[in-house]
């Protein structure tokens, strides 16, 4: 689970340490709920975690930018797995749930967008400001299996979600500006509901800036590709088997712990999942 049950945060989100700046602590206090109007908007978007600098993929570099011929490339994977035609969500399908959830975008409102997995380093999207973001209820957890990405019908990935545990999960809360909400939030569609595995919501989420209502994909318990979550042992060897086109299963849980690390945040689930994955691999590989 993710340990920041008793975490305190500076106001400005961050903490110096040998003349360099660097991300916030677990040790670390939010500040009590603000109005989102009282939210403080500034044009550096890493103004709040300076040493993010350089660590995430630029949307513009993202192999999980989801554009349209990035989704023609997952279709043509799909027809030579022999996937059926209907093997993700159609177009509409998938346009409809995002309208339905966030209406029709006007670009007049800013949209937060709350990250826990490979959104934390690889959003594939543009944003005007990222934070530190806790969201209260809820765990990160392998639960969700993937064949295309980064596995394959013979060895299926497995991917985090978020799953209703007690206790919070800290992640990043990114701010896609108002006139960027209705083509980034699609292609950002693309990337997360493109088989309809989750459940999108506007959930509240409190930052060291103050609280604010955040998109968050949570997990759907009733998809056929929601797995639940499995003993470490038997999810480290799924893990440590799968591969695909985007890269190792292994890679991915890795670059979500180097994540974490950066930003100094304790997932007590995460450091002994990838213990068990580097056992597995020891035994399989040698």
């Amino acid at each position: 689970m993710c340990r920041n049950g008793g975490a305190e945060l500076s106001p400005d989100g961050k903490v110096s340490r040998l003349n360099r700046t660097i991300a916030v602590s677990p040790r670390t206090v939010f500040e009590p709920h603000r109005q989102i109007g009282e939210s403080c908007l500034t044009p550096d978007p890493f103004a709040h975690l300076p040493n993010l600098r350089g660590t995430l993929t630029p949307a513009d570099k993202s192999e999980v930018r989801v554009t349209t011929e990035v989704l023609a490339f997952f279709d043509e994977r799909a027809r030579q797995l022999g996937r059926p035609e209907n093997w993700r969500l159609s177009d509409h399908q998938r346009e409809e749930s995002r309208r339905a959830l966030l209406g029709d975008l006007t670009n007049t409102q800013d949209l937060w967008v709350y990250g826990y997995g490979s959104l934390m380093w690889d959003p594939g999207f543009h944003f005007a400001e990222v934070r530190l973001a806790d969201i209260e209820g809820f765990q990160r957890r392998f639960t969700y299996k993937i064949t295309i990405g980064r596995g394959t019908p013979e060895h299926p990935a497995l991917m985090v979600a978020l799953e209703q545990r007690p206790g919070r999960c800290r992640g990043l809360a990114f701010r896609i500006a108002a006139d960027m909400v209705d083509a980034e939030s699609e292609i950002l569609w693309r990337r997360e509901m493109l088989r309809g595995g989750y459940n999108p919501a506007m959930l509240p989420v409190t930052t060291p800036q103050g609280a604010i209502t955040a998109l968050v994909f949570t997990s759907k318990h009733s998809h056929p590709d929601y797995v639940g979550e499995r003993p470490l042992p038997e999810s480290a060897a799924l893990i440590v088997r799968a591969c695909g086109p985007l890269g190792s299963n292994r890679d991915y849980l890795e670059q979500l712990a180097d994540h974490l690390t950066i930003l100094e945040i304790e997932d007590e689930y995460i450091e002994q999942l990838l213990k068990q994955v580097k056992a597995a691999s020891a035994v399989q590989f040698g």
